[in-house]
Parts: structure tokens; sequence; C-alpha cells
């Protein structure tokens, strides 16, 4: 999959181009609706379907204290979108400069670019340029200007609800990973990079994986069976999350480490991804290192059991 950072790169592609443009974290049954519909429509015209997107959440700048989490990293999703067949990406660095650029600006720069532009594919809800005055009406009315037509997706629906990133987000907030499951149309995966811990795991027995998830969603506190996804490999293990009460009191910052079992390598730095099978047990705060480690244990044959 080619993969663009800058909208003049769009010209180097064969035209006629059809855009699916959208957030797309998660990339969930209606992303894939969406993105289905513009590679279907790129095909009859025998043009190119660009997927198009950006490098982090634009609430993360523009209002950062309603920032979501995330549920997919841009690696995942790129991952995601080569799976679907899709053969060019492009992923905008989302910036100050680029939120300033009115929904006009934005939409004939695009349409400048391609060769031609011959379709919008975007969800109802979708908003752009600056201060999200663009939407699909506006689009509309650009597309007559500049000859594109605009295709808008319905939401998709499961269990007579609309499927949304926010869906997905609050059911694994919840625990639902069955939900999460069925809206993703996949096993939903905490992915992060490992990062150098105390090694207290290893110090009595359980080394632990220690995984940077800042700004992931993340299911609730405790610990649970999981399937480690590492480098097309898939390993039994157990996973905690929260703040670590026993050996941390009066923490406050959320932590996710994974034991694996019968896998000793150095993983630091390799990045994981954490299938979440089973609820075990809520976290706990023990008297000491010995009743902690007698928990683990009796947690692991439990997590075998399962898996």
């Amino acid at each position: 999959m080619r993969i663009l950072d800058s909208i003049v790169e769009l010209a180097g592609l064969k035209g006629p181009i059809v855009l699916a443009a959208g957030t797309f974290d998660g990339v969930h049954l209606g992303h894939q609706a969406l993105i289905r519909s513009a590679l279907e429509a790129a095909d009859s015209c025998g043009g190119t379907a660009v997927i198009m997107t950006f490098d982090r959440h634009p609430a993360s700048l523009l209002r950062p204290e309603m920032a979501p989490r995330l549920l997919t990293r841009n690696a995942e999703k790129v991952e995601l979108l080569e799976g679907m067949g899709v053969q060019a990406l492009l992923l905008l660095e989302f910036t100050k400069d680029l939120a300033s650029v009115t929904a006009r600006q934005f939409i004939e720069s695009l349409a400048r670019s391609c060769a031609p532009l011959h379709a919008v594919c975007v969800g109802f809800e979708w908003t752009f340029g600056k201060g999200g005055e663009g939407n699909v009406s506006l689009l509309r009315e650009l597309g007559q200007t500049h000859g594109f037509s605009v295709m808008g997706i319905n939401p998709s629906e499961i269990y007579g609800s609309p499927i949304s990133s926010t869906r997905v987000r609050n059911a694994i907030g919840t625990g639902d990973f069955d939900l999460a499951a069925d809206c993703l149309g996949r096993p939903w995966i905490l992915s992060g990079k490992v990062v150098t811990g105390q090694n207290l795991g290893k110090t009595i027995g359980f080394p632990t994986a220690n995984l940077d998830v800042d700004g992931m969603q993340l299911p609730p506190d405790g610990v649970y069976a999981v399937r480690v996804h590492h480098e097309g490999s898939v390993h039994p293990g157990v996973c905690n999350i929260g703040v670590r009460p026993t050996v941390d009191p009066g923490a406050t910052h959320r932590t996710v480490e994974a034991h694996l079992f019968d896998l000793s390598e150095d993983l630091v730095a390799k990045i994981l991804g954490l299938e979440f099978v089973r609820f075990l047990r809520g976290e706990q705060k023990f008297s000491g290192l010995e009743e902690l480690k007698a928990q683990i244990a009796r947690d692991c044959i439990s997590g075998r059991e399962i898996l």
C-alpha cells in the first residue's frame, strides 16, 4: 500500500480518484462498509481509491481535554486498511495550520491535486475544515462546482443501534469484549510497545511485559486471561490493569502488565497486542509480596485452563 503524507502527492496516482475520508479509529464495520464503497466505485470507473485520514485524532489538538481514547494506533490502522485491499492511504499530519484551513480551501486543494477527483465517500456526520464548518451539504455544493460526486454512507447497525467508534470505546470501557468484537468484525486487541519496568515481576517468578498504552482505550481494572500477539505468533498469558496498590501504594497512573506463559525472551521495545479473553478478578491490595505471588500463581492456573 502506498502511503502519502501530503495532498499534492495525489497528483501522482492514477485517476480518476475516489476519496474516502474519515478518522477511521478502530476501522469498525461501519468504516469497512464506507471503504468498500470507495473501492467498488474506483473499480467501476477504472481509477484509484484513496483513504484519507489524519495521523492523530483532531480533538487531541483542538480539544485535548475532550479527546477520545484511541482504539487503534496508526500502524494498526495501516495494517487493517492494507488487509482490505486499499492501495493508497493519504495520512495527513493534523497541525494547527491544517486546522485553520477553511472547508472550501481544503476541498479545493483536493480537487486541484487529483486527476481528476471523481467522488468523495463519507459518513453523513463527517465534518471538515476550520471549526468543523464543512458538512455533507457543503461537500455536495463543492462537488457541483468541481465536478465530483458525493457518496454519503449511512451508519451500519448492530443490535438495533448504529456502530461507532464511541460505541466500541464504551463497550471496552465496561469490559464488554463481545460487543466490541461484533462492532469491529474481529476481536479487539490492545497494542503497545514494551517499556522497561521495575523488574519486580521477575524477582517473584512472574516476569511481565509493561506496555506503553498512553492515549489508548483501556478495559476496567483487574486481571484477565489474554492471548498475546507477538511477531506473528500468539502466546497465552495473564494481564493486570490498574494502579498496582500492593507494590506502589498511592499511585494513580494506570499500568498494563502482561505475563506470557512459557516465553522468557526480552521483549523490551517490541510491539505486543493483547486480546482479552476473560476477566479473572478485580485488582486487589495484598498484605505483601508473598500473598501477591500466591495469587498470581492461582491466576496463571486459571488462565491456562481458560486458554
